[in-house]
């Protein structure tokens, strides 16, 4: 690719994150989670891709990317600047009210796509939360600081995005794989 090319998608890029920068969020979120559950199922040793599987995983990243949207305008309008206290704060309140929010998101609106129930989708959550979470805090916290230290705002969502592709193998792992709860085990209350 010649760099005169390169330098005209990232000029088009740009004007689309300028001008439509909600649509450019939200299709970002389902095309990387989308590639995110590709590349998980040919870690998997996929011979073939699931579509239907990948299908859900897009349309879950396509839910999560208005909310990204939203959530990161909420944050630079609360905590204006770079100044390292504004990064902190806003890197625990990703913590604190986003990393559990887009958990349970993922997981509730992933499991209703397979055709799974509300109480079936507790119970996967409850399985499977303090694994996501856990590595949510080992990954999130220094890409965020990265993110509120030196990514125009603009970009926010887009930078989160490309970490997440890393994110979202790690997720479609989890998600997918066996519980070690069954259906069976779910006690009604």
């Amino acid at each position: 690719m010649s760099y005169h090319r390169l330098k005209k998608i990232l000029s088009s890029a740009h004007k689309m994150y300028g001008r439509n920068l909600l649509v450019a969020n939200t299709a970002s979120s389902g095309g990387l989670l989308l590639l995110g559950d590709v590349l998980e199922q040919k870690r998997e040793g996929a011979k073939a891709i699931d579509k239907h599987r990948s299908g859900r995983m897009f349309a879950v990243g396509i839910s999560q990317g208005p909310p990204h949207h939203y959530f990161y305008e909420w944050l630079d309008k609360l905590y204006k600047g770079r100044t390292r206290q504004a990064i902190v704060k806003k890197i625990l309140l990703d913590q604190i009210l986003a990393a559990p929010f887009f958990a349970i998101t993922f997981i509730y609106v992933a499991s209703l796509l397979e055709g799974k129930t509300f109480a079936e989708c507790w119970q996967e959550f409850k399985e499977k939360f303090p694994a996501i979470y856990l590595f949510d805090w080992l990954i999130w916290p220094p890409s965020q600081y990265i993110n509120f230290s030196f990514v125009p705002s603009q970009y926010r969502v887009l930078y989160i995005n490309f970490v997440t592709v890393l994110w979202d193998i790690f997720l479609s792992y989890i998600k997918h794989r066996e519980s070690e709860t069954t259906v069976m085990d779910i006690k009604p209350e």
